[in-house]
Order: structure tokens, then C-alpha cells, then sequence
């Protein structure tokens, strides 16, 4: 008896670890998440304007939050093809550069409000004004008159979601969360939209700590305050060697120093030349990124443009001497970093020790005014919007219409030849997380998605 007793239990108990085991495997309902990030938006809206109208930094941040509050018309999937969301489907129009978009019928703002052709119109033309949108029915019709515009890429990105706009700086979306409770640039709760359009998200909530430095956020995920952080490019190697569970993107983030103006004589296009040529990137990588990111003198990373090799990034320091050598009168530039950033300070600082030894004068500061500033760029996951948008942050129109890699790489050998941009480093997202949470995932553009994520039980 104490023999079946025995077997019948030890049966029993693997049974129950099986189900358990089972269970865990499957998605569960319930939970908050808690998320930290470096980002500190003043505000919501996916436009990216603030309060002054002006246009507020892009950033992998922001482009999450953006997804879990709103949908886009179409979205993409992990290949770069085009998926309906908010329209259902779309269609050219007889003329040139106009399209029709049905919208999906029964899905609500999280004020409850229908959507509507009117409003999904009015969203979009609030998000570009150089745009002709309007409502047709049940479909929104989309005119321009920008040959550069690859229309279902832009319709894609999070600064196109459909928002309906209100006084009380909280936008209304149709994404699988709403907000409950908005800080700027401190604190976000969001809670899950029962009815989603495309069913409830698994999350009961997510909390999100904005305004948090790479070490702040290490520390949270340490003490378990937080499920979900970002992860420094040059802490990538340390963080993956402690075991801890970690996700990176391919290079979506560009790294470079952009002047604030045209080259205005000959003797500084000589100058310039020759600071591109005096910088090391093989030994900041090894020393300050810490093997981290891609030395580059592209603007497009190879993945997404194919060429990017054909650009050599390596110093050439007799060649930057020569260079200056031809100029008489050496200026100062000030360099601009952002003095949040330790690894910003570091980079210029080096990047000023280089330029010395081809016999340049820079100084960093952390001052606004400056002649040339080493910025951090994010990358759309569509190689003629990055180009685009890397060329407007610099004041350069990109000329080109979008068609093949030949015209892709002439438009970047037009802009580069402007030496408006120099490029420095293609760096990847990375982000670490607990084990509790699963099935999250990141986005080609380096944003992660929690539509379908869950909790589940374990030890950090």
C-alpha cells in the first residue's frame, strides 16, 4: 500500500510539475509592467510638437510609447512589407500622387468616440501640413506633392498615428493601451483597452519611469523596480556576460557630427576634410564603445543600403595634415555634446585629441551655440526616410525621388559631398529585461512592441 502510495504520488507530482511547466508557457492575463527609458517627452502626441510648435527630438522612446497608445493606417512587418491596421485596404488614384485609404469600420478611441475618414483626415494633416487630406466617405484621400515621399513608409511610421486631438494634453488613440495618468517628461501609466480592435492586450498595465540615466535604469532592473530598460551601447558586453537577458536591433542609430551651416570658402572645406580624416573610430570603439556599433562613413548603415562598405571609415592622419597644412588661419570650433550623456562627453573629447594631432582647434562644451555638434540620430527602418530625415536635421534638402540603390547612393554622395554630416557610428538598440517578461519584441526600427507581452513567474 505505502509502494502504490509512493508511485501514485511521485506520478501525481510530475503531472502537476508538467501542468505547471505548461502553464507557464502559455500567455497569462494580468500583471504590470515597469519600464524605464532615457526619453523625457513633454508631450504625447506623435506629431513630435510641444507646446511651442516646434518639432520635439525623435527617439526610439518615443516611437514605442507612440505604438502602444495608437495605430497607424498600415504598419510593416519584420520583412518591411506593408500590412493593413487602421485601413483595411488602399489604392491609386487616376492623376499622380493621390491615394485612397478605407478605414476599418468599428474601432473606437479610447474616449469612446468612432473612427471616422474625418477625423483620421484631420490627424494627418495636423501631422503634415504640406499634405492635401481629406475624408471621402468611409475612406481618407491622400494628396502631395513631395516627389521624395514613399507614401505607405511615412503612413507606417509612429509620427503618422491616428490621434484624436483634445485641450487637455492627453490624445486620444485607438492602441491597445490608454492612458490613465500623464507626468511630461516624468511618468506614464497606461492601462489595457478592453476592446482593442484587435483583441486585449495580455498586460493588465505598464508604468513607464522616463528621464532615466543607462546606470538608473540598470540599477531598477537590478532591484527589480523595473521589467524592461535600455542598455547603454558600451555596457552591452558587460550586461550579456552577467547573464542577463538581452536584446539588440540591428545598427538603426546614427551616430555623427553635423554642422550648423554651409562650408563658406575653400580654406574651410579644406578643414573639414581634414577632420573627418583625423578620426580614429577603429580605437573608440575598442576603447569607449567597447566593441559596440559599427565604425562608419555612411550615413545609411550597410544592412539597409548595401553600399555602406563602400565608404571607408578608417583615419588617414598624414592625408589631414596635408589638409590643414594648405590653410594659414586655423579657427576654434566649438563642439556641442549632450551633457546628459557621459559617453557623449568621452566621444568628443576624443574627437578634439584627434583633431589636435592633425592640427585642429576644437572645443567641446555642453553649451547650446556651437559650430558643429556630435548628435545621436534614429534611424526610420525605410532607407529613403532615414536619408530624408537625417538630411532635414541637417538643413539639406534630399533631391532625389525615390527609386533604386543608384539613386539611394547618389543622394547620400550628394549629401555627404555638402560635408554638412560626418558620420561616425552605426550603433544598435539594446535593451535588457527580467525573465518574467515574455514575448515582447523589437520593431526593425528599434522600438519594441508589447502589444503581445505577458508576465510570467520566475526570478530575476
Amino acid at each position: 500500500m505505502r509502494l502504490f502510495d509512493w508511485r501514485w504520488f511521485v506520478v501525481n507530482s510530475m503531472m502537476v510539475g508538467a501542468l505547471a511547466a505548461s502553464a507557464e508557457t502559455r500567455p497569462q492575463y494580468g500583471g504590470v509592467l515597469h519600464v524605464a527609458m532615457r526619453a523625457a517627452p513633454a508631450s504625447l502626441d506623435p506629431a513630435d510638437l510641444d507646446a511651442a510648435n516646434n518639432a520635439q527630438p525623435d527617439s526610439f522612446g518615443r516611437r514605442s510609447l507612440a505604438m502602444l497608445m495608437f495605430d497607424t493606417l498600415v504598419s510593416t512587418d519584420e520583412n518591411g512589407r506593408v500590412q493593413p491596421s487602421l485601413a483595411t485596404a488602399w489604392q491609386a488614384l487616376p492623376g499622380s500622387q493621390r491615394s485612397q485609404f478605407r478605414v476599418r469600420p468599428g474601432v473606437k478611441f479610447h474616449d469612446g468616440t468612432p473612427l471616422t475618414a474625418e477625423i483620421a483626415a484631420a490627424s494627418l494633416r495636423a501631422a503634415n501640413p504640406s499634405w492635401n487630406v481629406v475624408a471621402d466617405a468611409d475612406s481618407v484621400v491622400i494628396a502631395w506633392d513631395n516627389s521624395n515621399l514613399d507614401l505607405l513608409a511615412e503612413l507606417a511610421l509612429p509620427r503618422n498615428a491616428i490621434v484624436k486631438r483634445t485641450d487637455d494634453s492627453k490624445p486620444s488613440g485607438t492602441g491597445p493601451f490608454r492612458i490613465v495618468d500623464w507626468q511630461p517628461g516624468k511618468k506614464l501609466a497606461l492601462a489595457a483597452e478592453e476592446s482593442h480592435w484587435r483583441g486585449r492586450p495580455f498586460l493588465d498595465a505598464i508604468e513607464v519611469e522616463m528621464g532615466k540615466s543607462f546606470r538608473d535604469q540598470m540599477t531598477a532592473l537590478e532591484l527589480g523596480r523595473a521589467q524592461l530598460v535600455e542598455v547603454a551601447p558600451e555596457q552591452t558586453h558587460r550586461v550579456s556576460q552577467e547573464g542577463r537577458r538581452l536584446a539588440s536591433s540591428a545598427p538603426v542609430e546614427l551616430l555623427a557630427l553635423i554642422f550648423a551651416r554651409d562650408v563658406a570658402s575653400p580654406e574651410e572645406k579644406l578643414l573639414r576634410q581634414a577632420l573627418a580624416l583625423s578620426v580614429e573610430r577603429g580605437s573608440m570603439r575598442s576603447v569607449l564603445l567597447q566593441g559596440a556599433g559599427q565604425p562608419t562613413a555612411s550615413i545609411l548603415p550597410n544592412w539597409m543600403s548595401g553600399y555602406g562598405f563602400v565608404f571607408s571609415p578608417d583615419a588617414d592622419l598624414p592625408r589631414a595634415r596635408q589638409a590643414r597644412e594648405q590653410v594659414h588661419i586655423i579657427p576654434t570650433w566649438t563642439l556641442r555634446y549632450d551633457g546628459t550623456d557621459p559617453l557623449a562627453r568621452l566621444l568628443a573629447e576624443r574627437i578634439a585629441l584627434n583633431a589636435k594631432d592633425a592640427g585642429l582647434l576644437l572645443q567641446p562644451t555642453s553649451a547650446a551655440a556651437a559650430e558643429l555638434r556630435l548628435v545621436r540620430i534614429p534611424l526610420a527602418s525605410d532607407p529613403w526616410i532615414a536619408l530624408t530625415d537625417v538630411g532635414t536635421l541637417a538643413g539639406l534638402p534630399v533631391g532625389k525621388k525615390p527609386g533604386g540603390v543608384e539613386d539611394l547612393y547618389a543622394t547620400e554622395v550628394a549629401l555627404l559631398a555638402t560635408q554638412r554630416v560626418i558620420p561616425l557610428f552605426h550603433l544598435p538598440m539594446s535593451y535588457a529585461s527580467a525573465v518574467t517578461l515574455r514575448n515582447w519584441t523589437l520593431r526593425p526600427d528599434g522600438s519594441w512592441t508589447l502589444a503581445d507581452a505577458w508576465l510570467g513567474i520566475g526570478k530575476q
